[in-house]
């Protein structure tokens, strides 16, 4: 059985970055395979991870559309096995990890049987690696429309700001809206300078949010990604990544 571990949080909190280095985490204690789903519309795990994306689900899908909608599956397959082979083809494998790009969430023109084939390949696909990591945008649009089935872990990333916690809190609100089934639920604030003031962690309280760890500013961080350099490759003496091994740490994963 998967454990299925969700990131999410508003733009700019350094989201995908820490989910990049919770990738990172697991593949240092062992935890591998991982499969990793950027489910993101702005596309970017990728670069994080430091790997070439050459096609995404969106796309798939759109491509599954216009050929089963014409009768132009391949001969000698069903439509069922057509999707199977697109799926493969669109997962990108590496050292540790695989990668399932999603692209844009499927719009009003969407063809139904194409998206439900597809959400079931991916929950077989998945059921093969001991750890799913999704990175997230602030809609969850992707999860709303059932990409999985169940979180058991749902880390929601704010910036060291009362309405970043906020914002996070919307953000679980919101899940809890679409009936996503998550067992538990944490906050990581992100770019901490020194200590966590005491607001915020009574906002936290105030929101009912737990408060799982802080990730302190980091210059590794910062020359990562002036430099364009994967998040992944971060050293494990950085602060920002050692911050985020201890909390995955005190939650045994």
């Amino acid at each position: 059985m998967s454990f299925t571990i969700a990131v999410a949080g508003k733009g700019g909190t350094g989201k995908t970055t820490l989910t990049s280095m919770i990738i990172g985490h697991l593949l240092r204690t062992g935890k591998t395979p991982v499969f990793a789903v950027d489910a993101d519309a702005n596309i970017n795990l990728n670069e994080q991870l430091g790997v070439e994306v050459d096609s995404t689900i969106g796309g798939m899908r759109e491509e599954l559309k216009v050929k089963i909608g014409a009768n132009e599956v391949p001969a000698g397959m069903t439509k069922d096995m057509y999707m199977e082979y697109l799926l493969q083809d669109t997962v990108v494998e590496s050292s540790g990890f695989d990668l399932l790009v999603m692209g844009r969430p499927e719009g009003p023109g969407c063809y139904c049987a194409a998206n439900n084939m597809l959400r079931r390949y991916i929950e077989i696909l998945a059921k093969n690696y001991p750890y799913v990591v999704i990175d997230n945008e602030a809609g969850m649009e992707h999860l709303s429309r059932r990409t999985t089935q169940k979180i058991d872990l749902l880390l929601l990333v704010s910036e060291p700001s009362p309405i970043g916690i906020m914002t996070a809190a919307r953000i679980r609100d919101l899940a809890k809206d679409m009936e996503i089934s998550v067992k538990q639920v944490g906050l990581i604030i992100n770019r901490v300078n020194g200590e966590l003031p005491a607001s915020l962690v009574e906002e936290a309280e105030s929101q009912n949010l737990e408060v799982l760890g802080t990730v302190p500013l980091d210059d590794s961080v910062f020359e990562h990604a002036l430099n364009r350099m994967p998040a992944i490759k971060i050293p494990e003496s950085s602060p920002a990544v050692q911050a985020i091994d201890n909390i995955l740490g005190k939650l045994d994963i």
